[in-house]
């Protein structure tokens, strides 16, 4: 899956060359690629909890994917979207009650001990349901793992769980970990949680507080070709600015995930040397959202909800504050989701003249100051980008009288201001879409979401409809039945707008010519590089 208007034109007229001038070069060299070489990346934060099996997020995977393994992962080219890891089949029983895994042979743990169903059925039981993010609700059902050899993993669940959903939640919920280092212990707070044992293509050496982690080649790995890297050194550099002056000092060789900032992206892809890739993120695409607080009197009614979504000029955003590298959002499902996505949603043209008519009918008239009424508005830190959309969204409030005051905290602070105390009235907020609704997505308009939990419904809207939707949606086996529903469920979402879809973006890796292999995957920043290589 591509999204041709995730970068900006001029850029991809030059990306688009570079990579037919080599394509065929890149495949001989993914076959054989030089041995050897240390890569260095540069990486903008530091995880407390590095564990993927506990915390399945992009700032998680992005190091610990090279590490610990799940049982598929992304692909381009593979059946479903799917390239076997440590399983190499599955398959869903007709009735949606259990998935029958086969795994692979041979492998071992990076202490030496053998991989094996037991430490599948493990990680499923009492980390990804109970304790990961996301894997609570893949797993919601999952009431036992049957192991009846080393090598197959019959999960077993409760009531009806799509087959679908269990196959494209494969590459983000099943980081599989070692029993024999987590049983008996406090999971949460296991040192294996920052000290990773797996069964990757690199073994976790080392951590330096606010200078690096480095990653050493496993020599044991099951994949007898790979690693090509003999180590992977993730420089810390939250400044965006610093990422790309090292790129250009060649410093570092890598910067993903947009780590030069867009703004530098046009002169940095003529410095002789590098080169600018907006592949390899199909399967990470991010949303800027607009959270609502309803339990706001004025945010409960719709036609003030209705009155924001036309004061924002998408294509402003787009072209302004994403240079282009961005696409205009239509709802909670992204284009480059064609299994699930329908452009049969309302829609709300920028007119700010219209968006006062409709506050001025709605009786909420402008006082001498100009204002109608006061928010708090909460941008979220993680990006450039997201923080100056609070600005702009500010702005874009003003024109219709409601004054807006921006409050910025750093994460931790904002996470718990807006998912904790509901301490916000208008937050600013990146989700990404991860190949399914029910992952990651339908938990932020579906009600019941208890406090605490981030990156979910924190803002009291409850819609039985919609929820019943989400809920038949989980226990639809059919695909087709399934994939109706999720359509239902974006023409409800954007009709009543518990929050407002602005824009989805997918990012930038700037590299040197001399790493091979980069981006052959539609999550290639957190999958495991165990063919990226050095040029020598």
């Amino acid at each position: 899956m591509t999204v041709p208007s995730i970068s900006r034109r001029t850029l991809m007229k030059g990306t688009a060359l570079l990579l037919a001038s080599t394509a065929l070069a890149r495949q001989a060299l993914a076959q054989a690629a030089p041995a050897g070489g240390r890569l260095i990346v540069a990486a903008d934060s530091e995880p407390k909890n590095l564990n993927p099996a506990i915390v399945a997020s992009n700032g998680v995977f992005f190091v610990a994917s090279k590490v610990i393994e799940p049982l598929a992962e992304a692909s381009f080219d593979g059946k479903d979207g799917l390239a076997p890891r440590l399983a190499t089949a599955w398959e869903g029983s007709a009735d949606g009650l259990s998935v029958t895994f086969k795994l692979r042979d041979g492998v071992t743990w990076h202490d030496g001990k053998p991989f094996t169903s037991v430490d599948v059925a493990f990680s499923a039981l009492n980390i990804w349901k109970p304790l990961q993010n996301l894997g609570r609700l893949v797993f919601a059902n999952l009431e036992a793992v049957d192991t009846p050899d080393d090598y197959t993993a019959i999960f077993r669940f409760s009531k009806p769980t799509p087959f679908q959903l269990i196959r494209n939640a494969l590459p983000v919920v099943t980081s599989v970990v070692a029993k024999h280092i987590f049983d008996g212990t406090d999971i949460a707070t296991n040192p294996a949680n920052t000290t990773l044992v797996g069964t990757g293509p690199f073994k976790f050496a080392e951590h330096k507080s606010g200078e690096y982690y480095r990653l050493v080649r496993n020599e044991s790995y099951w994949d007898k070709e790979q690693p090509k890297l003999d180590e992977i050194i993730f420089r810390v550099l939250p400044d965006r600015e610093a990422a790309g002056a090292a790129l250009e000092a060649d410093e570092i060789q890598l910067a993903a995930f947009s780590a030069v900032p867009l703004a530098d992206l046009d002169r940095i892809s003529k410095v002789e040397g590098i080169k600018v890739i907006s592949k390899g993120y199909e399967a990470l695409t991010y949303q800027l959202v607009v959270e609502i607080n309803h339990r706001r009197k004025e945010l409960a009614d719709l036609r003030v909800r209705q009155a924001i979504a036309q004061a924002i000029d998408k294509k402003f955003v787009v072209d302004t504050i994403f240079l282009g590298y961005a696409a205009a959002a239509t709802g909670p499902v992204p284009k480059n989701a064609p299994e699930f996505y329908t452009s049969d949603v309302a829609t709300y043209a920028f007119d700010p003249s219209a968006a006062n008519d409709i506050l001025d009918k709605a009786g909420y008239k402008q006082g001498p100051d100009g204002n109608r009424f006061s928010l708090k508005l909460r941008p979220a830190p993680y990006f450039n980008e997201t923080r100056q959309f609070g600005d702009y969204l500010r702005q874009a409030l003003a024109v219709i009288g409601i004054d807006a005051e921006i409050v910025n905290a750093d994460a931790a602070a904002h996470q718990k201001a807006v998912y904790t105390d509901h301490d916000f009235d208008l937050a600013v907020g990146p989700p990404v879409f991860r190949g399914d609704p029910a992952i990651s997505t339908t938990i932020l308009v579906q009600s019941g979401t208890p406090a605490g939990v981030p990156f979910s419904n924190q803002g009291g809207y409850v819609n039985p409809e919609l929820d019943k939707v989400i809920k038949q949606a989980s226990e639809t086996v059919d695909t087709a039945a399934r994939t109706d529903l999720y359509r239902k469920f974006q023409q409800l979402v954007v009709a009543d707008l518990p929050l407002i879809n602005v824009v989805e973006w997918g990012f930038i890796t700037v590299a040197r010519d001399t790493v091979l292999n980069v981006a052959d995957n539609p999550r290639w920043a957190v999958s495991n590089w165990g063919d990226t290589a050095l040029q020598s």
